[in-house]
């Protein structure tokens, strides 16, 4: 079967009206620049059908007639096929084209006409708008339009092929667009510019550049182009993202944004007015939660713009940065979009971005705004676009309680207590609380308080379980025997964490008080004393997690290496709303000594270091030690609390006794708790040793825990603490004759 191909001759030339009648809709204009482009088609046909093209050659494009290599010959430079045909045959008849060129440019100068018409009119044309946001030219404009054509009708893909004298030849090649747009070889070679890798329409990549050619390297002008199936769509009215982004990008709709609680509503006017007048880049940094997503929509819904929000460490994966950050600008221009890049650390090396990748952004049209965890400021950099750092940090007391009680309403439960505890940013209270339904939802009851401080402390940073030991609450104030005046010292230590949003805030302390706004203790005693269940009874008064952290473990005789074991132990503590427990702090704390060598001279910095630290660390750090001489005086200076843990007396020492036997436990009428208090001198610590190992002894036995087993226990204690033994301090009953009742305690 023959095919032909025919070209509609030009009509007469078109009515001029009176006054430009603007475009219905985007689609109209779209179809109206494609019926513009249909008429450079079709005269390309008119003008190859005159050279006598054979469409119905099956075997052309597989091999080369020499009437073809006569033709080629016979071409100027530049020239082939009917790019060569002008208004004339060669002796000089007419062709019947010469009004080509003025219809063309009238539908052209219609087109543009209508196109303003339908700006005034403020009717959105995605073509236009496009065309603006990449700065195209007419020329590139035209191209796009011309590579787009076959994804609208098929029918263009013949027409390619009969002007490339090839049916295989279905899209556009370069060459080919070049013949259609220009009309002298001088012209073409400059337009080729624009389809090489760093031209707009290639380098954005609005169209697609390919080959199906056997070469290695084929040249420029046989290669093929075709627009990118993103921009395909989003032309025809369907906006998204490209596929190659749907793992680390997503599009948001912010027209039905509303305000977040997260946010301080002035602060956030001030933010908004900054972009709108300004239009930067912003450098948002804070840690999770803090709000800066928020911030970025709210900016976006202002200026009625989509928000992209890009996660720059899963864009950058696999070394497919640069391809990424493409399509992410091509698809923010094609969406008009804020930016969001988030992990913006990912791509920080040396505390600053990749030039080319910040280049990029400084020429974005719209509102790009970089979110990380750190602050960063290029260096360097020439350029006429502010790029504006804005701190993100966790609200203070009076901030937290307001977000609190927004999404828990009237609940009837009290915050104030979990709001000064824990130091949390508004998104880390949004997780508590969704975690606290769940804890109520699973058994079934109303919301407590209990479960806001069980998922508080879930949501804290759990990291410093590898550096630390988690020691979980379990004693309570009725199970702790010391003197009156140092639980008194206990009590005013919770007091004062209490007591912190009025005397920081309401009072204004926190204006006085650059640094030492957290709470710091040294619990001195010997051991088995009670400084641990002391600082246990604390943390589940407030509620916080205990980390034990032995200081002897982490002195490293490398230089360097303590400080680094302690900076790591102070920066996970920093979000972890928990209290620190130093034990066998003079391993560090000790006195600084005079500089004999290069050794004292580090050890007194490893002590410089902690006491800054400490004094810049704002929770609870309670230092312990059973030799308070051994400290420095600096560290006193830096102490709230100082609180002896003194040896406890008989009269102490036996109510330790009786507080320490669990009421389930079975005990024999012999158990004289009086007696065991007079005759050994014992701290809490080895108390609950003995009265542990008695029962042991009496459950092996199958009997109630008696005066044999508690002294046969302390006899193994007494071994253990290395004390010499003396048998009447284990004989029992007691010898009846008063003399021998004085035991060398």
């Amino acid at each position: 079967m023959s095919t032909s191909v025919t070209a509609t001759k030009p009509k007469s030339k078109p009515r001029a009206v009176s006054a430009a009648v603007p475009f219905a809709d985007s689609l109209e204009h779209l179809l109206a620049g494609l019926a513009y482009i249909d008429l450079h088609i079709r005269w390309a046909v008119a003008r190859a059908r005159l050279i006598g093209l054979n469409p119905d050659d099956e075997f052309r494009g597989l091999y080369i007639s020499d009437d073809q290599i006569d033709s080629l010959l016979g071409y100027e430079l530049g020239h082939s096929l009917w790019s060569s045909v002008n208004g004339k045959t060669a002796d000089g008849a007419e062709t019947g084209l010469e009004q080509w060129p003025l219809i063309i440019a009238e539908v052209y100068q219609e087109w543009q006409s209508r196109t303003e018409a339908t700006r005034k009119a403020g009717v959105p044309m995605l073509l236009d708008d496009l065309g603006r946001q990449f700065e195209l030219t007419s020329i590139e404009l035209d191209a796009l339009l011309i590579a787009l054509a076959p994804e609208v009708d098929p029918r263009y893909e013949r027409l390619y092929a009969y002007l490339q004298d090839d049916v295989t030849r279905k899209r556009p090649s370069v060459d080919l667009v070049l013949n259609l747009l220009t009309h002298s070889f001088t012209d073409k070679l400059r337009a080729r510019r624009l389809f090489t890798d760093d031209g707009r329409l290639i380098q954005s990549r609005l169209l697609v550049r390919f080959s199906d050619h056997s070469a290695t390297e084929p040249s420029l002008l046989v290669q093929y182009v075709r627009p990118a199936g993103r921009v395909v769509e989003h032309l025809l009215g369907h906006s998204g993202l490209d596929s190659g982004l749907e793992k680390a990008v997503s599009l948001v709709d912010t027209r039905e944004w509303q305000p977040s609680p997260r946010l301080d509503g002035d602060w956030l006017a001030q933010l908004v007015r900054v972009a709108q007048e300004r239009n930067p880049l912003f450098a948002f940094y804070g840690g999770y939660g803090a709000g800066k997503r928020d911030a970025a929509a709210s900016i976006a819904h202002t200026l009625a713009l989509p928000l992209i929000s890009a996660d720059m460490a899963a864009l950058s994966a696999d070394n497919q940065l640069d391809e990424g950050m493409t399509l992410l600008l091509r698809d923010g221009r094609l969406n008009q979009a804020l930016l969001y890049l988030y992990n913006w650390d990912t791509l920080l090396k040396e505390g600053r971005p990749p030039h080319h990748i910040l280049t990029q952004l400084l020429a974005y049209p719209q509102v790009v705004i970089m979110a990380g965890a750190t602050i960063w400021q290029p260096l360097g950099e020439n350029r006429r676009r502010s790029i504006l750092p804005v701190s993100f940090t966790n609200p203070d007391y009076d901030g937290r309680i307001r977000i609190w009680q927004h999404y828990l309403g009237n609940s009837g439960l009290s915050l104030s207590d979990i709001a000064n505890n824990f130091r949390f940013s508004p998104g880390q209270i949004e997780d508590a609380i969704a975690t606290a339904r769940d804890l109520a939802s699973w058994r079934n009851e109303p919301m407590t308080e209990a479960d806001l401080f069980l998922a508080s402390r879930a949501h804290s940073n759990q990291n410093l379980g590898n550096l630390a030991t988690k020691i979980k609450p379990r004693y309570t104030w009725d199970d702790i025997i010391l003197p009156y005046d140092t639980l008194n010292q206990l009590r005013e230590m919770v007091n004062q964490v209490r007591q912190k949003p009025i005397v920081y805030g309401r009072w204004g302390f926190d204006r006085k008080l650059a640094l030492g706004k957290g709470l710091h203790s040294l619990f001195a005693g010997e051991s088995g004393t009670g400084k641990t269940m002391a600082a246990d009874i604390m943390a589940g008064e407030l509620g916080l997690d205990l980390y034990k952290i032995d200081l002897s473990s982490l002195v490293s005789k490398y230089i360097g290496e303590t400080e680094k074991n302690l900076d790591r132990i102070f920066t996970e503590a920093a979000t972890s709303n928990a209290i620190l427990f130093f034990d066998e702090a003079d391993a560090i704390f000790g006195k600084r000594s005079e500089v004999k060598d290069s050794h004292d001279r580090y050890a007194n910095i490893e002590i410089s270091y902690l006491l800054q630290r400490m004094e810049a660390y704002d929770g609870v750090v309670i230092l312990a030690t059973n030799l308070r001489a051994n400290m420095d005086d600096a560290f006193t200076r830096r102490l709230h609390f100082a609180i002896e843990f003194p040896y406890p007396e008989v009269v102490d020492r036996e109510r330790i006794w009786r507080v320490n036997f669990p009421g389930e436990t079975p005990t024999a009428p012999d158990v004289d708790w009086h007696e065991l208090a007079r005759r050994f001198r014992l701290a809490g610590g080895n108390i609950r040793n003995v009265i542990l190992a008695a029962a042991f002894l009496a459950a092996e036995h199958d009997e109630a825990v008696g005066m044999r087993h508690l002294l046969h226990a302390t006899r193994r204690e007494y071994q253990k603490m290395g004390r010499l033994i003396d048998e009447r301090l284990f004989t029992w009953p007691p010898p009846q004759r008063e003399e021998e009742t004085n035991y060398p305690y």
